[in-house]
């Protein structure tokens, strides 16, 4: 009998030059926080420079819905601009939500751009029967 990696079926996003699986919500800033975010399960707290202070605390959050991925500005300041393949840019209203597709470049200022990434490829593996 085959299985498929319970992990093959997250998207990941790139953050500058580290990857991130999408098996629970990034929250992405400065000096991410939780405590104001109302979610299921526990959100991973992903940190990026800002030297000029563009990137908020806690400015943008990116889940997996399903096989869906959500991006959602958190009130920032400077604002989240989300570009996806094939259409123009939209800067994102303070508390907006996007469904996006991979390849989608979110750009949360100082140089911070985040990509989504498809999932990492399902290899059936053999599972050991007892």
């Amino acid at each position: 009998m085959t299985t498929t990696d319970p992990s093959n079926r997250y998207h990941r996003i790139l953050v500058g030059s580290s990857t991130e699986t999408l098996d629970a919500a990034l929250i992405i800033g400065r000096r991410p926080s939780s405590h104001r975010i109302e979610r299921r399960g526990d959100p991973r707290l992903v940190t990026v420079r800002s030297p000029r202070n563009e990137v908020s605390a806690t400015h943008v959050e990116i889940r997996q819905e399903g096989t869906a991925v959500v991006v959602t500005d958190l009130k920032s300041t400077n604002g989240t601009r989300v570009t996806i393949p094939g259409r123009l840019p939209v800067a994102l209203r303070q508390g907006e939500s996007i469904v996006v597709l991979v390849g989608t470049i979110v750009d949360i200022g100082d140089g911070n751009r985040l990509e989504v990434l498809p999932t990492t490829r399902s290899i059936p593996q053999e599972e050991s029967i007892p």
